[in-house]
């Protein structure tokens, strides 16, 4: 009988222990700064109701939804006319109810609408899980991957702007990662596209703008024109995308070009005080003011953020921003908000390149003992119970097979020493321990192999 080779989906991936380690030790790292900082977890289900996820992420972010097929005779309620249309969209709208979540926000926007009278605000949320998206598989960008999102809602206040790039500072030295802190705001973006003439064109302007990275100045100029965007518009937002000097030099430029535009000037306002007050915190990351970031997401109002690597060539490896109104559309209106989220997946990959986990991130076992019978296991046993009861991980090789074999076991999965309990460790009330990496073996008490280990 012949098999098919099995496989998983394009975008997703296969953890081995090791691999998972290392995101454990990410995720450790992110979920330890999120308590430090006074955020606490909530979970949402994977699947939300389409209702609550379309037209949150703008059309493009519509359709990289992945959509759940009702269960059951779906067909039920199509007429043979609207089946031989083959309308994918519409027919997708009859048959699917639910789909994956796309980000943690939207579901997080909808927990609190529905929780409203068990939270206190400001409410200070995190959450660590898996979410989907229907993209192109490439370098960085995966159709299944983690979010670590830190969100406070229901306070307005600057200052949780600030906090929100404290705790991305303290994160990335944490993980020694290198990164550029870009800031802009969506009210200097709304004031730019009132300035050049198509206020009605900022979502456009945005979406187009926010691809800079990924399709150069031309790409961008090409697609304004395409939606409808006037060759004067895009003649006068040019100098802006181009704009040069400090964080200073551009907030000074943008203010003269916004000069009398109520919305950008209070986007400049912004950005002016985060800015400072960043700077008074005394953070080691680098804080830069581009003008050029828009980020995609249609439910940004205020300050918005991302994060990039400074040695990786990769997309950003953070981003978030201030949102004034999410739960309106969940009838909660007034509520304004500001989060970030990690892209653990990415982050993994920066780490992976450049090998920065510390060697105890990686270790699964601390110590293993050797299997010579049955009495000599019921010893390791004892001596087990007491390393674990001290926080040492320790296990015993399940049967009595020949060293060789052992001791592969243990070099395999990296395991730094072996114990090893015979007659005469049983009779002498010692255990022989084998550092994996040196060769050298001593006798020790369990006492002594404990203290050994944590030290």
């Amino acid at each position: 009988m012949s098999y098919n080779k099995p496989s998983i989906p394009k975008g997703t991936r296969d953890f081995s222990p090791i691999e998972m380690s290392k995101r454990n030790y990410i995720f450790n790292t992110i979920r330890e700064a999120f308590h430090l900082f006074g955020f606490q977890q909530i979970e949402t289900p994977s699947m939300e109701n389409l209702s609550t996820l379309m037209g949150k992420y703008g059309e493009e972010g519509d359709k990289l939804l992945f959509k759940i097929q009702n269960s059951g005779d779906y067909f039920h309620n199509l007429t043979d006319e609207e089946l031989l249309s083959r309308n994918a969209a519409k027919l997708a709208s009859k048959f699917c109810e639910k789909g994956l979540r796309y980000d943690l926000t939207v579901p997080f926007a909808r927990y609190v609408v529905m929780h409203r009278d068990e939270l206190t605000f400001p409410f200070k949320r995190y959450q660590i899980q898996p979410v989907w998206r229907a993209d192109r598989p490439q370098k960085g960008r995966y159709r299944e991957f983690y979010q670590c999102d830190a969100d406070i809602i229901g306070n307005n206040s600057l200052m949780n702007e600030v906090e929100l790039v404290q705790l991305i500072d303290y994160v990335f030295n944490k993980l020694n990662i290198r990164v550029a802190v870009k800031l802009n705001n969506r009210k200097i973006l709304a004031g730019i596209a009132e300035v050049i003439g198509e206020p009605d064109k900022i979502i456009d302007i945005t979406v187009a703008i926010d691809k800079l990275d990924k399709i150069g100045l031309d790409g961008v100029v090409n697609e304004l024109k395409q939606k409808g965007i006037s060759e004067t518009a895009v003649e006068k937002l040019l100098p802006i995308l181009q704009a040069g000097g400090d964080n200073k030099e551009k907030l000074s430029t943008i203010a003269q070009v916004l000069k009398g535009n109520t919305t950008g000037e209070k986007g400049v306002e912004e950005t002016t005080y985060i800015l400072d007050t960043i700077a008074a915190t005394g953070i080691k990351s680098n804080i830069e003011l581009d003008l050029t970031l828009a980020r995609g997401l249609n439910y940004y109002t205020g300050a918005i953020l991302e994060v990039k690597a400074l040695d990786v060539a990769i997309g950003s490896i953070s981003g978030g921003g201030r949102y004034d109104n999410l739960t309106g559309v969940f009838g909660m209106d007034g509520v304004s908000g500001v989060g970030i989220s990690f892209g653990a997946d990415r982050i993994y990959d920066v780490m992976n390149q450049l090998n920065l986990y510390p060697q105890e991130s990686i270790l699964t076992t601390s110590v293993m003992f050797v299997n010579f019978g049955e009495k000599e296991a019921l010893c390791s046993l004892k001596h087990l119970s007491q390393l674990r009861a001290e926080g040492i991980s320790a296990e015993l090789y399940p049967s009595n097979d020949k060293m060789k074999k052992q001791m592969g076991y243990a070099n395999n999965h990296n395991i730094p020493y072996v114990a090893i309990i015979g007659e005469n460790e049983m009779q002498s009330g010692v255990i022989t321990v084998k550092d994996m990496n040196s060769g050298e073996q001593k006798n020790m008490t369990c006492e002594e192999l404990a203290a050994m280990i944590k030290g």
